[in-house]
């Protein structure tokens, strides 16, 4: 599925579609998984129909189904590029007076 083209409100509901199927096939009831998430079930329903719901709704649900894997996907850590290292100039560590200095 592309979904560089779907608005938010498309990505959200394919968002709760995919914890519902995730969820229904861990063989959890959704009032077993907000018990076990802390969230009340209407707030369950909500993230599963694509209803909206805050970052730590969603955080406790995929903790809850033990689904915190995918966030690497989602979020992946970033990295230092090898060109952009050899254009980076290095910060001096230490500063080293000269023989003929007279300080």
């Amino acid at each position: 599925m592309d979904f560089q083209f779907l608005t938010p409100e498309e990505l959200a509901q394919e968002l709760g579609s995919r914890l519902r199927s995730l969820r229904i096939q861990r063989g959890f009831e959704q009032s077993e998984l907000a018990d076990r998430a802390g969230v009340a079930i209407r707030t369950l329903r909500a993230l599963e129909h694509g209803k909206g719901s805050t970052t730590e709704t969603l955080l406790r649900v995929l903790k809850a189904l033990e689904a915190l894997q995918g966030l690497e996907a989602l979020a992946p850590t970033p990295t230092i590029s090898p060109l952009a290292l050899l254009k980076r100039s290095t910060p001096r560590l230490r500063v080293r007076k000269s023989k003929g200095d007279p300080r």
